[in-house]
């Protein structure tokens, strides 16, 4: 063992864990508190300027550290697997809370443009469907290893019951529950827990089955909002709008009058991803610089839901390409950490799981963002604003980060247990003698 003394300058070189990943973290943050210092206005409250604003989103930051740092220094998985245990009931509690429109003062469920997102907890606002997004990940993760353990304790003689309890029926209840408050929401966290399912050995019959249930239970949606003519489920109206509408209001905007209701209404529709657009295609390859975007007093959403278009408008396509290799180096390490989890089915699902959630929603941001498909009002995680987001994006760091801590132990103390692979001791033993013998003969004394 090293008796290296640890200082300011080896600090990084003694950090446990994957340091790639580490590394991977603190660049998103460091991009993050760049883009919200120069992003939109918006942000700024009452009296407030761009230096408060920064150190709001400081504040924010170091709590986000924190709590990687809390995930971190966990030293077993135990802990992780009994609170992924909780994780469905927590999420559905959390949905029923908000579907319910509940208020009882302190706590209360808020509905902005029509769909109920956000909890709010005194001062505090929890965005919901980021809490569930993790919780659900961990979850199907303890289940998955604890019925290939035998550990479920309900259903026990039917193994075909306990998969639906606890994993297939979960699965579906989550994925509907997220419907009425976001249909992007719904349909990529049930594409997600679709995917942990099947790296979890989910045989093609159930996959086929479960996938047929959700599209069931999707069109059951659909059918509801069409016979309540737009009452009911009013999300699925406004995704459907987004995936079929053929309205070419870019020719209203050109053919409205200048000022009318037609041209305003029509310029609302395009304003967003058009300008969008114009951010990436005016950011060339080396960008316009900190704080020198434009568009970001056109695009209201500009440092949530088209962050990567900001970033490539101040930065230019270096900037852009940069935050697309972090997110691919990010699934090349997770695959390493995942090999080198070994058996361990609730380690290896909880990581990949949680870096497909992470680059899923970070690839499938940028594509909105450079106008591949429609809005989906994903954040890009760990850089776009939002303190929920952010916060629920470090402990999903933090436990990929304490998981290939713990992977990496294992392997050395794997290593340092081994038998050789070849045995050579009686060889060196005799060749000892052998060179013994040799030099004795010749007069030297050994």
């Amino acid at each position: 063992m090293s008796d290296k003394k640890k200082t300011f300058w080896n600090f990084f070189e003694n950090t446990e864990g994957d340091k790639v990943v580490w590394i991977i973290v603190l660049i998103l943050i460091m991009f993050s508190i760049l883009c919200i210092f120069s992003s939109t206005s918006r942000l700024l409250g009452p009296g407030q300027s761009r230096l408060d604003l920064v150190l709001d989103h400081l504040k924010i930051v170091i709590l986000g550290i924190a709590l990687i740092l809390v995930c971190y220094f966990i030293p077993s998985l135990g802990f992780f697997r009994k609170l992924s245990s909780l994780g469905f009931i927590f999420s559905a509690g959390l949905l029923l809370m908000l579907i319910s429109g509940i208020d009882l003062g302190f706590v209360r469920s808020i509905e902005i443009n029509g769909a109920r997102r956000i909890i709010q907890v005194g001062p505090l606002q929890l965005h919901v469907n980021e809490v569930v997004k993790i919780a659900m990940v961990l979850y199907l993760a303890w289940a998955i290893d604890a019925h290939k353990k035998k550990e479920l304790k309900l259903f026990k003689d039917n193994d075909n019951y306990q998969k639906i309890f606890y994993i297939y029926a979960p699965f579906l209840i989550t994925t509907l529950l997220l419907l009425p408050g976001s249909n992007s929401a719904a349909l990529f966290t049930g594409g997600i827990m679709f995917l942990v399912i099947l790296l979890g050995g989910g045989s093609g019959k159930d996959m086929g089955i479960l996938l047929l249930c959700g599209v069931g239970a999707l069109a059951l949606c659909v059918g509801i909002y069409k016979i309540s003519d737009g009452k009911m489920m009013g999300r699925i109206g406004t995704g459907l709008s987004r995936v079929f509408d053929k309205e070419d209001y870019e020719s209203q905007v050109m053919n409205s009058r200048v000022g009318s209701i037609e041209y305003y209404q029509a310029l609302d529709e395009i304003r967003q991803p058009y300008s969008a657009k114009i951010a990436v295609h005016q950011g060339g390859f080396i960008g316009k610089g900190p704080g020198q975007s434009t568009q970001r007093y056109v695009v209201p959403d500009i440092s949530e839901d088209y962050m990567y278009s900001f970033i490539i408008e101040e930065y230019g396509i270096l900037g852009g390409l940069v935050i697309i290799i972090l997110y691919l180096s990010l699934l090349a390490r997770s695959a390493i950490i995942v090999r080198n989890c070994g058996k361990d089915m609730y380690a290896k699902l909880a990581v990949a799981g949680l870096t497909l959630l992470i680059s899923g929603q970070a690839f499938l941001h940028i594509c909105v963002n450079v106008d591949i498909g429609p809005m989906t009002g994903q954040t890009l995680p760990l850089v776009s604003h939002g303190a929920s987001a952010f916060l629920c994006f470090c402990i999903a760091f933090g436990v990929i980060l304490s998981i290939s801590k713990i992977a990496s132990k294992r392997i050395e103390r794997e290593q340092k247990n081994a038998d050789p692979l070849v045995d050579l001791s009686e060889e060196i033993d005799a060749m000892e003698n052998s060179i013994n013998e040799e030099l004795n003969e010749e007069g030297y004394e050994i």
